[in-house]
């Protein structure tokens, strides 16, 4: 069952309007400062015969040079639909409009290179989920980083490091805090001058919970500013209520479109 919180209510164009000045300072500022950024949007509504509405959103700023690379991201998706029941308990089915996902997920990196293959990074990563097992996930990690390719067209880098991770569980109220360790694998590929295909799998495992989030996609360039981007989105968490009716994976597919900020 959802745990409505003031925050975690807000709907998704809510976190995506509070972040448009961030977009838009972005856009001002020289391009020679280094900073670049992606705005991400999808929406899809139905109305007639049924009635649905789905939205996601994402935005991402990162700024690198030859030593530090620093990256930010925010993501949210939240979606209500028509659904029929006896929600009363009389015997008779109605048709209500309820929401079916709210979710927003923020995550921070930042990364020192030693050489042009090998970095340290520290990286934090928060959600909070309407209908998960867990109101909230929180991680914090250091760790060790290598690039195993890096030219023109393919790019390949892991992650590897110990953490911390503390959560809520929906149910009960219990905070759960735990170490944990931390995997992750980039991988980025330039199929044609403006299509890329990318992969990135991130894996945050500790005692109480294994977390698993891939995102496979591609994104074709329709100019230097737009482009349009499909993916799949595939997240597991090992340690579920499954008496709640919570499963343990949940998939995502979007089709967005994507603006550049430089």
């Amino acid at each position: 069952m959802p745990h409505p919180t003031s925050i975690a209510s807000l709907p998704a164009s809510a976190l995506l309007a509070a972040l448009l000045p961030f977009a838009a300072l972005a856009q001002d500022t020289p391009q020679d400062d280094g900073w670049k950024g992606t705005g991400e949007l999808g929406l899809a509504m139905a109305r007639g015969n049924s009635r649905s509405e789905n939205l996601n959103a994402k935005i991402a700023f990162s700024r690198e040079d030859a030593q530090w690379k620093h990256a930010f991201s925010a993501a949210a998706l939240r979606a209500k639909g028509e659904v029929n029941g006896d929600f009363d308990g009389d015997g008779v089915a109605e048709r209500r409009y309820v929401l079916s996902a709210n979710r927003y997920d923020l995550g921070a990196t930042s990364a020192y290179r030693f050489d042009p293959r090998n970095h340290t990074y520290g990286s934090a990563r928060y959600e909070r989920d309407d209908f998960s097992s867990y109101d909230y996930q929180a991680t914090l990690t250091l760790g060790y980083g290598h690039r195993f390719v890096d030219n023109e067209r393919t790019k390949l880098v892991g992650e590897i490091g110990p953490g911390y991770r503390r959560a809520r569980e929906t149910e009960t109220g219990l905070v759960q805090s735990s170490l944990i360790g931390r995997g992750l694998l980039d991988f980025r590929h330039q199929l044609t001058a403006n299509t890329e295909l990318f992969d990135t799998l991130l894996v945050e495992s500790g005692r109480d919970n294994t977390f698993v989030q891939n995102d496979l996609g591609v994104s074709v360039a329709m100019n230097e500013r737009f482009a349009l981007k499909a993916g799949l989105q595939a997240r597991h968490n090992t340690d579920v209520d499954r008496t709640a009716g919570v499963e343990r994976t949940d998939t995502l597919t979007t089709v967005n479109l994507v603006y550049n900020f430089r």
